[in-house]
This record gives C-alpha cells, structure tokens and sequence, in this order.
C-alpha cells in the first residue's frame, strides 16, 4: 500500500468525516474545526492551500490535552450516557417532518410518525462528530451529536425502539493537533470499550429475546464492525441480530463470495428476506467512480473486494432511492441544499425526498465495489437537478470521499423499507 492510501486510510480509520445537519447551535462543521479546510458542499471558489500533509506516523502521535481516564468504565445503567433509549429519548424524538418535492414542482408535506408498539430494536453507533477540546470526547452530548443522530437515526423508530450510547470517541481535536504537530494522548480502544459495554448492557437489560438491527456509519460502521467481529461473528449467527447495517466503510469478502473475509460467519444480504446479514455500502456519483487511493470502496488486503449492497436492490441491478436528504444542506456549515424548485418555493420541513430523482446500482472499481449514485435531473422541469454531498478540501471536490457525507440520508427510505421486511420475516419465525 502507498503513502498516500495509508494516509488516507490511517486518517479513515482515527477519524472519518461526519454528517451532522441540524440547524441548533450552528456550529462549525467538524472537519473545519480541524483546520482541514474540509466542508460539505459544492465547490466554492479556490482557497489558498496552506497546511502541509502530515506524515503517517504523525497520526498516530498528535494531540493536545490528555485523554479522558481509561481507568473507570462507562455506567450505562445511567440514562444520561444514551443519546436514545426508551424513556430517555430527547435527541430522537425531534420533528422528521419531510416534503415531498415532485418532479413538476408541486410540494406535499410527509408527517412523520413513530412506531409505540415496534417489535424490534434498534442499535445506533454515530460517525466521528465531537468537537470536545479533548483528544476523547466526554459522555456529554452537543449540538454535533444531537444533530448527527435526528439526521441517520431517529427516524428509524417508524420501525424499533432506538438505542443509541453516548461513547467516548477520539474527537476531531485529535486531527486538529495531528496536523498542527502535537503530541498525542488519544486512547483509540476507549470508543469501542464504551461500545462494547452499551452493548453488553443492553443484552442484559433491555434485549430480552428481541431481534436487533445494528446500525453504524462512518468510524461507527467500523466499531460495530469490530463487535460484530468480537461478539457476533460465530456459527451459528446469533439468531436476534436481523442485520447489521454499515454505511461508510468497508467490508472485505473472497470475490464473487458473500463471506470468509471480514466476517468468517456472518454473510452480506443478497436478498430482503435474508436474516443475520450485513448490508454495507460506500456512494459516489456515477460520473465519478473510486480511484485507487480512496478511502473506500479499496480493499486493503489483496486477497479480498469490497463488498456492496445496494439498499434499493440487495439482488443486484439498479433501483431508485427513497432518499431523505436535509433542508440545512449536509453539514451545519455548508449552504442550503436548493433552492429545490425554480420559482423557489418555502420549505418548513427540516428534512425533503424527491422521488425519481436518485437511483444507485452496485459497481465494481479496481479492488471493490461501490454504490453508483445517478442524479436523473431534468433541466424541462423546475425541480432542481443536483444534490450536494461532496466533500470539499481547498475549495475543490476531494473525489475519493465520494458522497460519504449523505450516504444514509440518500438511501434512508430503502433502508426503513429492509428493515420491515427483514422484521417481518423475523418476527414470523
């Protein structure tokens, strides 16, 4: 593997870009926080380039402040240190209130509604989004993970109860002072452990013979990849996980094999009705596909693809997607997505779908495969006929993070639809 893609995939790993688009608090987007100079929206004019690329090895020694103590275990029999967890669910019950943007410009408002009687649970790990000012965040939540949670999760309880821990990542002050040059005292096997007891909390006291879906993006997809891998990779597959899925990542299988690489056990779906799989997926624009050294899609063992599923179509093919995308734009910093039709109609609803206008297929690039996202824009009618989601570096789209930031906002209606067919093939059983 070359510098650049070790870099790439160091940085990845420690501390993957996030996707927080909830107007409270304003705050800055977190890879700005870092002095990346990265934000979520179409190129802007050029800025000047002045940080410098740091070393690999630079990684993994930089940060600032200490770390918060290994030395005491999260106590998560305390409602506070839950995002979401029934009785203790603030961040999740928010308004998910959606309008309808069709494709001849008329508006319909989609009220959302939860589920009281859902059947299932869901369980929700979050990408990298603090902006503590240490090199581990706290246990307290912010605007950042508040914002993160409303946008890839709290709509899921159309479908389970939500649980959803607070955890002690490494913050986005790490990348800050990596790149800076200072010295670093992040703790990398905190966040997990944290994970790792919500988790083990959650069997004891609230599973109670429930099937689970588990639900990651970004650096969360890879700490439920290491549960699933610690916990959950064994034969049989434990029968309460429905599925697990994992945005933003990589999942590693033998070619033309559904498993026996990153999980020896546990297969990737193939089918709505299939149980006990994992459905993951990396998005970039059609027009422009993974290149070797980006993040994903890139299988970092020779012996091994990248796998994807494709949400709207698990069998294979191309299928449109029930998207969900944010008034606000992808990133709390970025301009608004829209105008969404042209004379510019007001919007109310902090979330919009525009039926027709995305579909995705599977395709494979070099070393893996990734989900194509072709945007069917049609210049004759006033709907709009783009979307934002590129990450920008410099003022210029950084094409090997693809769409990663709405990478479950696009495909969020496909999603709720697997998770009740996959529910209902459970619960029958």
């Amino acid at each position: 593997m070359d510098a650049r893609r070790a870099l790439a995939w160091t940085t990845f790993v420690l501390l993957s870009v996030a996707c927080s688009d909830d107007d409270e608090g304003k705050t800055e987007s977190p890879m700005e926080a870092a002095d990346a100079s990265v934000s979520s929206d179409k190129p802007a004019s050029q800025k000047d380039a002045s940080s410098e690329t740091p070393k690999v090895d630079d990684l993994d020694n930089k940060a600032g402040a200490p770390a918060p103590s290994t030395s005491s275990a999260t106590d998560y029999a305390k409602a506070e240190n839950w995002l979401c967890r029934p009785g203790h669910n603030d961040a999740c019950e928010v308004d998910l209130d959606t309008t309808i943007v069709k494709a001849d410009g008329s508006l319909e408002v989609e009220k959302f509604k939860a589920n009281p009687d859902a059947e299932i649970d869901c369980f929700y790990v979050y990408p990298t989004v603090s902006l503590d000012a240490t090199p581990n965040s706290d246990l307290n939540p912010g605007p950042e993970e508040k914002s993160v949670v409303r946008a890839q999760f709290a709509r899921f309880a159309s479908q389970c109860r939500l649980f959803a821990p607070m955890y002690r990542q490494v913050s986005l002050t790490a990348l800050r002072a990596s790149l800076s040059g200072m010295t670093s005292t992040a703790d990398r096997t905190l966040g997990y452990s944290d994970v790792l007891a919500s988790w083990k909390y959650y069997l004891e006291h609230d599973n109670q013979g429930r099937g689970v879906v588990l639900v990651g993006h970004s650096q969360g997809s890879s700490v439920l990849t290491q549960l699933l891998k610690d916990q959950l990779d064994k034969d049989p597959v434990d029968k309460r996980i429905i599925a697990a899925l994992l945005a933003g990542t990589n999942v590693g299988v033998p070619k033309d094999k559904t498993k026996g690489g990153t999980f020896k056990n546990i297969p990737v779906c193939t089918s709505d009705n299939e149980l006990g799989c994992v459905i993951v997926f990396a998005s970039f624009r059609d027009n422009t596909p993974p290149s070797e050294s980006a993040l994903f899609s890139n299988s970092m063992d020779a012996s091994l693809v990248a796998a994807c599923t494709n949400p709207a179509a698990l069998g294979g093919g191309s299928a449109d997607l029930h998207s969900y995308l944010s008034t606000m734009g992808p990133g709390t910093s970025s301009n608004p997505m829209g105008p969404w039709v042209t004379p510019e109609k007001k919007i109310d609803t902090p979330f919009v779908s525009t039926p027709g206008l995305l579909s995705a297929e599977c395709k494979f690039a070099r070393t893996g495969s990734y989900l194509a996202i072709t945007v069917h824009g049609e210049p004759s009618d006033p709907r709009t006929d783009e979307i934002t989601g590129d990450v920008v570096t410099n003022g210029m789209v950084n094409a090997d993070w693809g769409l990663h930031l709405i990478d479950i906002h696009m495909t969020m209606g496909n999603l709720l639809d697997l998770v009740h067919t996959k529910a209902g093939k459970y619960l029958a059983h």
